[in-house]
C-alpha cells in the first residue's frame, strides 16, 4: 500500500495537470492521475513510474464514475491529502453565435465537474479532518470577450472556492483557486503567430507563463503547513488581472 502522501490531479494527461503531476510527485506525493485520455496511461507511467503515480480514465461530469473514483481510493490509499481540479475545456464565441450545446459543455466540465470532485473529497477530508483542494480557475473568470460560457464556468469556481473554505475551514480543509492567464500550452501553441503576438504585448510582463508557474502555486497551496491560507484566488497571469494594457 502507498505510504506517501496522496494528490489526485484532473486533467493529467497533458499541459497544466501533467506540470502538476510532476511537480507534486517531486515534492513526495503519490499521484492519482485524472483524464478522459484513453491512450495517456502508459505515458504517464512510463514517465514518472508506477512507484509515483496511477491512472484512472474518469470523466469528472459523471457522478457515479466520479463516486467510483473516491469510494476505490479510500479503499485502496485510506487517506486524500490534496485534491487539484485542473480539467477544463473552451469553446469560445461571441454569445450571438454561441450555441446552447457549447454553453452547456463548458459549464458541466468547468463547473459541474469540479463540484462533483470537490463533493466527494469534501465527504472523506471532513472525515479525516485534514486536506488540500486548490481549484484551477482563470483570470478569464474576471471576463474576457467570446468566453460567455469559459469565464462564467471559471467564475463559478472561484465561488465555489470560497463557499468550501468557509464550510471546510473548521475542519482543517483549506480550500483555495489558482487563476492562471497566458500560458504556453498545446492550447495556445495553436493561435496564429499575429494572435499570440498581440495577447503577449498585452501582458505587463511582455511573456507568456509556462505550465510550471501554475504547477508551483499549486504545490505552495498543497502543503501543510498552508493550513491558514483559504478561500484565496492566486493570479498566475504576468499582471494582467491588475488591468494593465486592457
Amino acid at each position: 500500500m502507498n505510504t506517501k502522501p496522496l494528490a489526485i490531479v484532473t486533467g493529467a494527461a497533458k499541459g497544466i495537470g501533467r506540470a502538476i503531476c510532476k511537480k507534486m510527485i517531486a515534492d513526495g506525493f503519490y499521484v492519482v492521475a485524472v483524464d478522459i485520455d484513453a491512450n495517456a496511461e502508459t505515458d504517464l507511467i512510463a514517465e514518472f513510474g508506477v512507484s509515483n503515480i496511477e491512472y484512472k480514465l474518469i470523466n469528472i461530469c459523471k457522478e457515479d464514475q466520479v463516486k467510483e473514483l473516491f469510494a476505490t481510493i479510500k479503499t485502496t490509499h485510506t487517506t486524500i491529502d490534496a485534491l487539484v481540479n485542473n480539467a477544463g475545456i473552451i469553446k469560445d464565441n461571441l454569445i450571438w453565435n454561441m450555441s446552447v450545446d457549447d454553453f452547456d459543455a463548458v459549464i458541466n466540465v468547468n463547473l459541474k465537474g469540479t463540484w462533483l470532485m470537490c463533493r466527494e473529497a469534501a465527504i472523506l477530508m471532513k472525515e479525516q479532518k485534514s486536506g488540500r483542494i486548490v481549484n484551477i480557475a482563470s483570470r478569464a473568470w474576471l471576463g474576457n470577450r467570446g468566453q460567455s460560457n469559459y469565464s462564467a464556468s471559471k467564475a463559478g469556481v472561484v465561488a465555489l472556492t470560497r463557499v468550501l473554505a468557509l464550510e471546510l475551514g473548521k475542519y482543517n480543509v483549506s480550500v483555495n483557486a489558482i487563476a492562471p492567464g497566458l500560458i504556453d500550452t498545446p492550447l495556445t501553441q495553436k493561435l496564429t503567430t499575429e494572435v499570440l503576438q498581440k495577447l503577449i504585448d498585452a501582458q505587463p510582463s511582455k511573456t507568456m507563463g509556462t505550465p510550471n508557474d501554475v504547477a508551483n502555486a499549486v504545490a505552495f497551496l498543497a502543503k501543510a503547513d498552508t493550513q491558514f491560507i483559504t478561500g484565496q484566488t492566486i493570479y498566475v497571469d504576468g499582471g494582467k488581472s491588475i488591468g494593465a494594457n486592457m
